[in-house]
C-alpha cells in the first residue's frame, strides 16, 4: 500500500508510470508532473478506468474513500462510471426528468388513493427494485434493455412475481413521464415474454396482509381437537413442510433454546435443520405439553399414538373453516412466509431461502447448514411473529368478519 510521503515525493519520468496502492487503485504521474488518481474495474465482463481526482486536490485518504465508495457500488451491481455519467447529464438536463424523480412525483399522486399495505408495497418495490439502479438516469434516456437489466437482479433471487410487479410499477411511472411530456414512450411494453412466466403449479397462498390477518383470526376460531387445532396455530408462525409439521416429535423441541432440530431423515434436502421458536410458537407448544407431552409425537394420531396425525389433517381443518383450496393450502404457508418477509417486512433473500430450508448455496457456493444465519433467523423469526400478531390486531380492529374472504376477480 502507498503512503502519503511516496505519493507527495513521486517525480516525473520520461514515460507515465504508476504507483500501485490496493485492489485496482493507483496514481498515474505524466512526464509533465501530473499525478492522477484512478481506478481499474471490471464490470459486465469489461475493463473500464475510473477518474478518482488529482493530487494535491485529491489526497491519498480521500482517493482511498472514492475508492471504496465505488467498489461497493460494483458490489450492488451498480457500475460507478454510470453514477458519474449521470452527474454529468445533471448539469445540462434538469434533475426533475430522472426516473427517481419523476417516480416519487407518481407516487405522491397516487398514494392517496392506495391502501397502506399497497402504499408500502409499491414504495419498496421502488426504493428497493428500481431506483438504485435506474433511479439516477434521465427517463428519457432509459431503454427497453436497461429496465430488462433491473428486473433480471429481481428475477435472479428466484422472487418471479416480484419481478412482474416491479415491471406493472415501472411501467406506470413511465406513462406518467410520458403523460407530463419527459418521456417519449414507455418501454415496458416490449418485455412482453421477456421474465419468466410465475409458476401456475405453485401451491394456493395467501399473501395480502389484510386477507393473512383474517386467516390467522379462522384458524384461532377452530373448534376441532387440540392437536389440530395448535398445529394451525403453528402453521403460520413456522411455515415449514406440512410433512415436518405432523412428524415433530418433542425429543426435537428445545425449551431451553427456544429451538426445533428436525433430523436429517425428515428433511426433504436430507440435511438437519434447525426452526428458531419465536415466544408465540414456545408458548402455542407449551399449551398442548400436558396433552401430548408424555407422548413421541407433538400431534399423534387419533387412531394410534404411535403415528403422528394423517398428513390431510391439517387441510381437512382448512376446508371445515371454510377455507377453499383455490385460496390456500397447507403448503402455502410457506409461500406466505416468503413473500412477506421479503416484500413487506424486507428481509435478505439468503436468511428466508435458509430458513425454508431450500437446497440452495450461498454466494461462495457452499450448501447451508443448520446453523447458517442461525442469530438472523431467530431475530427474523420473532419479528414474523410480532408481525403475524400486528396483522390479527388489524383485522380485529378493522372489524373484519371471519368466515369469508374477499371475492377475487
Amino acid at each position: 500500500m502507498l503512503k502519503s510521503i511516496q505519493v507527495k515525493q513521486a517525480v516525473p519520468r520520461d514515460k507515465p508510470y504508476k504507483l500501485t496502492d490496493e485492489k485496482g487503485l493507483y496514481l498515474y504521474i505524466t512526464p509533465k508532473g501530473q499525478k492522477y488518481w484512478r481506478f481499474n474495474y471490471r464490470f459486465a465482463g469489461k475493463r473500464k478506468t475510473l477518474a478518482l481526482g488529482v493530487f494535491p486536490d485529491t489526497g491519498l485518504a480521500e482517493a482511498r474513500t472514492e475508492h471504496a465508495e465505488a467498489r461497493k457500488q460494483i458490489k450492488n451491481d451498480i457500475d460507478p462510471s454510470d453514477i458519474r455519467r449521470a452527474a454529468k447529464l445533471s448539469k445540462t438536463q434538469s434533475k426533475e426528468n430522472s426516473f427517481k424523480a419523476i417516480g416519487l412525483e407518481w407516487f405522491a399522486k397516487e398514494k392517496p388513493h392506495w391502501s397502506a399495505s399497497h402504499i408500502k408495497r409499491v414504495d419498496s418495490m421502488l426504493s428497493k427494485e428500481l431506483f438504485p439502479h435506474i433511479g439516477h438516469r434521465v427517463i428519457g434516456d432509459i431503454t427497453t434493455p436497461d429496465l430488462l437489466a433491473c428486473l433480471r437482479r429481481v428475477e435472479a433471487r428466484g422472487a418471479i412475481e416480484t419481478a412482474h410487479r416491479v415491471k406493472q410499477v415501472s411501467g406506470q411511472v413511465f406513462r406518467y413521464a410520458v403523460a407530463t411530456g419527459r418521456a417519449e414512450r414507455d418501454p415496458s411494453p416490449d418485455l412482453k415474454g421477456a421474465l419468466k412466466t410465475p409458476n401456475k403449479g405453485h401451491m394456493a397462498a395467501i399473501t395480502e396482509p389484510r386477507e393473512v390477518g383474517l386467516l390467522l383470526l379462522m384458524l384461532d376460531d377452530y373448534q376441532g381437537t387440540p392437536e389440530v387445532a395448535t398445529a394451525l396455530k403453528l402453521a403460520p408462525l413456522l411455515f415449514c413442510r406440512p410433512g415436518e409439521l405432523r412428524s415433530m416429535e418433542w425429543s426435537e423441541i428445545k425449551f431451553e433454546k427456544h429451538e426445533w432440530h428436525i433430523p436429517s431423515q425428515k428433511m426433504k434436502t436430507k440435511q438437519d435443520h434447525i426452526v428458531p421458536l419465536c415466544k408465540q410458537a414456545t408458548e402455542t407448544l407449551e399449551s398442548l405439553l400436558q396433552l401430548t407431552g408424555h407422548r413421541q409425537y407433538v400431534f399423534p394420531s387419533a387412531r394410534s399414538p404411535k403415528r403422528p396425525m394423517s398428513d390431510n389433517a391439517v387441510l381437512s381443518a382448512l376446508r371445515r373453516l371454510g377455507i377453499p383450496k383455490e385460496k390456500m393450502t397447507g403448503h402455502g404457508f410457506r409461500a406466505m412466509a416468503r413473500t412477506l418477509l421479503d416484500e413487506e417486512l424486507g428481509y435478505r433473500i439468503e436468511w428466508i431461502e435458509c430458513q425454508l430450508a431450500h437446497a440452495v448455496k450461498d454466494a461462495n457456493g457452499r450448501a447451508y447448514n443448520r446453523t447458517t444465519y442461525l442469530k438472523q433467523r431467530k431475530e427474523m423469526m420473532q419479528h414474523w411473529g410480532d408481525y403475524l400478531d400486528s396483522l390479527k390486531a388489524e383485522a380485529l380492529n378493522g372489524n373484519v368478519i371471519a368466515g369469508a374472504f374477499p371475492k377475487t376477480n
